[in-house]
């Protein structure tokens, strides 16, 4: 496959891009900076503020050395990666960056998944209580990043052509150690079941997305956690 990554040089998409390669997929790398190295990655340079820019990337367009080398095929990618991250929150640069993303996808038929945020789930025990509204696994000076979150997932629920699912990841994500493991669920907030953390690593979250997009499912909002090897 062709995986277009926007946010291709932050915690998330870079690891994306390494576990995309890692498989054998074809990676057009997305950011305002873009670096270079491996040759199953096509760096472009791209603002996701400027719709232009991104329907021209996605197109194939502006894949740089594209036709020179033959890395990546002038043509639209099987699957889009939104993993933009704003701290501290940007709540309108995520949903009209979103919007963006969902808006060239559709016009291509590609479909797009969104890494998104944790405060958009339901709390464990409490499905009537937003994790951004709670304490436990939001902070205070998390809060407005959790609220940026659940906004960009109401900006996927309300376009009405494209095609995505939004990722929602634990409670903790940071970079750590890939051991390819993890449980997976829906809406709700999971905690691993060994020490009732909700965590995860950057480089599993990265196996959970590549996984998703080589074999979809059905629901439109999914979230994943650390499983322990035993």
């Amino acid at each position: 496959m062709t995986i277009a990554v926007l946010g291709a040089t932050g915690m998330v998409g870079s690891r994306v891009i390494a576990e995309a390669v890692a498989r054998g997929h074809r990676v057009l790398a997305l950011s305002r900076k873009p670096g270079e190295g491996d040759p199953n990655v096509t760096p472009v340079a791209v603002d996701v503020g400027d719709p232009e820019a991104v329907r021209e990337a996605l197109a194939g367009a502006t894949a740089t050395g594209a036709t020179a080398t033959g890395t990546t095929p002038p043509r639209p990618p099987d699957a889009v990666i939104l993993s933009v991250r704003t701290f501290p929150a940007d709540r309108e640069f995520l949903v009209g960056a979103t919007r963006t993303v969902l808006d060239a996808a559709a016009r291509l038929g590609t479909r797009v998944l969104v890494v998104g945020g944790a405060g958009a789930l339901r709390s464990p025990g409490d499905p009537d209580l937003p994790v951004a509204d709670n304490r436990a696994y939001v902070p205070d000076e998390y809060r407005a990043v959790a609220l940026a979150g659940t906004a960009q997932l109401r900006t996927c629920e309300a376009h009405a052509h494209a095609d995505w699912v939004y990722l929602s990841p634990p409670a903790e994500l940071e970079p750590g150690e890939w051991t390819g493991r993890y449980r997976r669920g829906t809406d709700t907030l999971l905690t691993a079941s060994a020490d009732g953390r909700s965590w995860i690593s950057a480089e599993d979250l990265a196996v959970a997305v590549v996984d998703e997009v080589e074999n979809p499912g059905a629901e439109r909002h999914i979230t994943v956690v650390h499983r322990p090897s035993t």
